[in-house]
Order: structure tokens, then sequence, then C-alpha cells
């Protein structure tokens, strides 16, 4: 399904109709009202013009209409009009209410779905598609209105029918050869419509993909002065996405209410000619012809405002096969269920780390990670160096349980990582990662992740147990400075303790740091080791280290090449060892030096 190139047949486009039902169902009562409504309102639409006709014939063509009788007339189609309007209201206000409902809800439970996704999914899949798929494919609005429409539709055609049937029965039947053509044109539509609805939404979520891209990268873009050439190249996909735009106009007017329009005027022209006919031979009263007419327009309106919908069934079937995708997706994050020893209640104590032969691949075939074995005892700091690719976080990922492992043993204090419920995983570990992410909220907040449970204080603490606090004293507002978006105001050295502090507010038994010190600056560099420092104490330490010189006093260093360890020893013994690590020491002790 994912494949939106394809064209959906017509078994696939029930399955995902099925599907995409389901999500009504708790909102039914809404339709159900708007339903009974929508009858009313059909009933005194076709009712309302007998009062006209009988008027007519009865009263005004014989010159019997009294003052009193003309009061009485127009008092009743009055009141019928006020009925009719009221009963539009309501039926307008339940429909509207039940689709905003279900957009609603099915939006929260796409968002949902995305949280259990591992992170393998997220890598494979552009953020603007992923955006795509939360916010514009969710948005079935108008698809809910056209299934209830077809609904109303239908038994709007059979009560107008019923009443062209009670008029006249010969001409009513002759109205029904016009049915088959209107199917025709319906199969017609869905065929073509639906390939090209497809080609739009596509061209639709290339360019948010290509808006996110470009808005996220707006640094980068303008210094390497590349903004004629992604315009060239977003100006080529909205033209594509007019392109379709244009054809699905193009489509909707020839097949849809101009059709309808015209197939109508062709069937009061029938009714003319017939009535014009009969009046050769009887008398014909003219206020059934009016009778006649009408509901005639109210036979074909339904007819017309169905076929509008069709353009919105197409566009909604199309959406929904996307959020089905989404909700069928199986790269979830790793759980813990098929570990049998799991318990709710197991905590970890004291954070001695193992790893056992563990192999790891992100796409199943090439391994990032091979043979991996190490012990770090509770308090230590094992730290891991290597050239971009060899592995190192691919350890932190597999340790955080981002991604699931299939070779090996991961334990932590003698028990099966597995065996840990991730709540506990998630409070005891603390990750510090290159770049620390800012959200537009206080700093206090920031640092507390707008977590209830964590006070102010608390907050204030952290900060100054990694040495924050002495910038963000300097602050205007201090801790309550609004941060602006990405925290662009401060400096990356600035942005990385606020992440420290966020980190050690939840006093975490493991620590791990994923390049923590690679991007910062000289003004804040030494707070950094500081604030790092103060971090290790009486943690188990696992920390990928860029500088060398910020490891020398781990307990255990490994070298990885190729997702092997090919080194490991303390700083001196790797020293001795003249070998791959000691060439990198010597290597960034000379650069440092010039």
């Amino acid at each position: 399904m994912e494949n939106n190139d394809e064209k959906l047949s017509f078994k696939e486009n029930w399955t995902i109709f099925k599907f995409i039902l389901k999500f009504l169902l708790p909102f039914k009562k809404y339709f159900i009202l708007a339903f009974v409504f929508s009858v009313l309102t059909t009933i005194l639409a076709s009712l309302m013009p007998f009062v006209i006709s009988t008027f007519m014939d009865s009263y005004l063509q014989t010159q019997k209409a009294t003052d009193q009788i003309i009061w009485f007339f127009a008092i009743l189609y009055f009141v019928l009009n006020v009925i009719n309007s009221l009963a539009f209201f309501f039926k307008w206000n339940y429909l509207q209410n039940g689709s905003i409902f279900v957009n609603q809800h099915i939006r929260k439970i796409v968002y949902a779905k995305l949280h259990t996704l591992g992170m393998r999914y997220f890598d494979q899949k552009p953020t603007g598609w992923l955006i795509t798929r939360v916010t514009n494919d969710t948005d079935l609005f108008n698809f809910w209105q056209m299934l209830f429409n077809a609904v109303t539709s239908f038994l709007s055609i059979i009560i107008a029918f019923t009443a062209l049937f009670v008029i006249d029965h010969k001409i009513a039947l002759i109205m029904l050869l016009f049915v088959p053509i209107l199917l025709l044109s319906v199969v017609l539509y869905q065929r073509i419509s639906t390939k090209v609805y497809q080609l739009m939404l596509k061209k639709r979520s290339e360019l948010n993909t290509k808006l996110n891209e470009y808005i996220s990268g707006m640094r980068i873009i303008q210094q390497f002065r590349q903004e004629t050439r992604l315009k060239d190249e977003f100006e080529a996909t909205n033209e594509a996405y007019y392109g379709y735009r244009r054809r699905v106009i193009q489509i909707n007017g020839l097949l849809l209410s101009p059709l309808v329009n015209f197939l109508m005027g062709l069937s009061i022209i029938v009714v003319l000619v017939m009535f014009s006919a009969r009046s050769m031979h009887t008398i014909v009263a003219a206020g059934l012809i009016y009778a006649f007419i009408s509901n005639v327009q109210i036979y074909f309106q339904p007819i017309s405002s169905l076929m509008d919908s069709l353009s919105s069934f197409s566009n909604g079937i199309v959406s929904a096969s996307r959020i089905k995708t989404i909700m069928e997706e199986t790269q979830e994050a790793p759980t813990n269920q098929t570990v049998p020893s799991v318990s709710t209640d197991r905590n970890i104590l004291n954070g001695k780390i193992e790893f056992r032969h563990v192999n790891f691949s992100y796409d199943g075939v090439h391994q990032v990670l091979k043979d991996i074995s190490f012990i770090v005892n509770p308090g230590e700091t094992i730290a891991f160096v290597g050239h971009t690719g060899s592995g190192k976080s691919s350890i932190i990922n597999v340790f955080m349980r981002f991604y699931e492992f299939y070779e090996g043993e991961v334990l932590i204090d003698d028990v099966d990582i597995k065996a840990y419920p991730k709540t506990e995983l998630r409070k005891k570990i603390g990750l510090v990662l290159q770049d620390s992410f800012m959200f537009v909220a206080s700093v206090t907040d920031n640092i507390k992740m707008m977590n209830p449970v964590i006070t102010d204080e608390a907050a204030r603490s952290a900060a100054t147990f990694v040495h924050a606090d002495s910038f963000i004293n300097k602050l205007e507002h201090g801790f309550d400075t609004k941060v602006i978006e990405g925290g662009a105001a401060f400096s990356a050295g600035e942005r990385q303790l606020i992440n420290f502090a966020r980190t050690m507010v939840r006093n975490p038994k493991i620590l791990l740091l994923d390049e923590a010190t690679a991007n910062i600056d000289t003004e804040t560099e030494a707070l950094i080791q500081k604030g790092l420092g103060n971090m290790r104490q009486g943690r188990t330490t696992m920390a990928i280290a860029h500088r060398l010189s910020t490891i020398k006093d781990a307990n255990q260093i490994l070298v990885l090449e190729a997702g092997k360890i090919i080194e490991r020893g303390n700083h001196d013994e790797l020293l001795k060892l003249n070998g791959y690590y000691a060439d990198m020491y010597r290597l960034q002790s000379l650069q440092k030096e010039v």
C-alpha cells in the first residue's frame, strides 16, 4: 500500500473503506442524529411544493383564493420552512461536530502509533512525509461528509421519486432511465480520479518534505549559496503538484456536477414535452407541473451533491490507505514481551553493565557490531573511541533499546536488559547526546522536560550541580528566561550544560555520553568538564569520546574499527601498546600544540 503510484483495486478500496470506517463508530450518535434531521428536511422539501401546487390548482386557478386562504397557505408554508431550516441546522451541527471528533480521534491514534515505532522506522521516513501523514492525511472531514451525503442522498432520491410517482407514475418511470448514465459516470470517475489523486497527494507529500528540509537547513543553504538550485527544485515539484491539481479540477468539471446539471435540464425538457403533449387532449394543472418539476430538481440535487463528493471519496481513500500503512507498521520499538522473566517491579540497583558477544545490524544485512563483549562494574567508566562508522553510537543505541538486537546478550546487574520494564530503563539511564534539543519554553521547563513531578527547586539544584547556574543566573529572567526555537540564543556549550542538568535532575544510575563534548565552545569548556566530573561520580558511565584527553581517567577504553573491538585497556596500557589508540592520541596532542 506504500507505493501510491499503483492503482487501487476494488478489493483494496473496500478493505481500506472498512478499515477507516471503524474510527467513526465511537461517534456514531452524532451521525445518527444528523441522519434523523436529514430525513426530516428531505420529507419537508418534497412536501412544500405540494402546498404551492394545491394553492395554485385548487384556489388560485379557480379564483377561490380569499384573504383567509392566502394567509393560511402563507403561514403553513412559512411554518414548514422554519421547521425545515431548524432541522437543517441540527443536521449540519451534528454532522460537522461528528466529523471533527472523528478526525481528532484518528490524529490522536496515528500520533500515538508513531510513538510505538522504533528508530529504524524514523531512519527510513523523511520528517516532512510523517508530518503530512499526521496532519493532512488524517484530515478526512470531507470524506465523512461524503459518506453521510451518500446515505442521505440515496434516501432523498427514494423520497423524491416516490413524490414523482404519486404525481405521475408514467413520467416518473422515465426519470429512471437517467440512472444508468449516472452510475456509468460514477464508475468512470472513480477509475480516472483515484490514480490522479494518488499522484497529486504524493507530490504534496514531497512538497512538505522539501519545505521541512529547506527550512531546517536554511543556514547551510545560505552559507553555500544554494538558494537558486533549491528554489528551482521546489518550483519543479510545486509545478508538478499544480499540474495534477489542475487535472483533478478538469475531471471534476467534466464528470461531476456539470454532468448532473445537464441531465437534470434534459429531464425537465422531457417532462415539459410530455406534459405539453398531454395538454393537447386534456387539461393539465399548472400546479401539478410545478410540483413535478420541483421534485425532479429534488431528485437530481442529492445526485449532484453526491457526484461532487466523489472527489472527497477518492482523496479520502488515498489518505486512508496511508493511515492504514502506518497503523499496520511492524517496525515497532523493542519490547520486553518476549522475555518470560520481565517484571514491572524489577529495579536497577548497582549499575553493572555487561555485553556478551553482541552482534547488531540496522538493516538485517550489514553488521555494524561484531562480537562485542565487555564488562563495566558499578561506578566505573568505559570509553569508546574510533573513526566515524566504527560502531560507537550503535552500542549506545542497542543499550538504550532504541533498536532490537537478536544475537548476544546485554545485561544490567547480571539480568538480561530485556527483562527490565522500559520505564525503569528510561528512569535509571541518563543519555547526553552531542546535539542538545531545546524546546520553546522556560529554562526551568527545559530542564524538567515539563514533568510536573519534578520541582523547580530540583531543576535549579541540577543546574547548580553541573555548573550551568553560572550562566543561567546572568540571563535577563534567570531560570524563567524563555528559550527560542532550538535554543539558538545559547552557545553550543550553554545548551549542553542545560542538557546535563536535564539528565541529572532524574538522578540516573547509569550515564551515557555520546560525544557530549564534541562541539563545545572554549568559553564553556571548563564548565563542561567540571559538570562531567560531577555527573560521573558514583555512576556507571559509558562515554563516546572524540577528544581523547577527556577520557584519560576512564577505567577501560575500547577502540573500535568496522564494528569490532581492536584494542582495549586503560589510557596508559593503550599508550604502551603503541597501536591505533596511541597514534590517535599523539596526533591530537600534536594538533593541540600546533
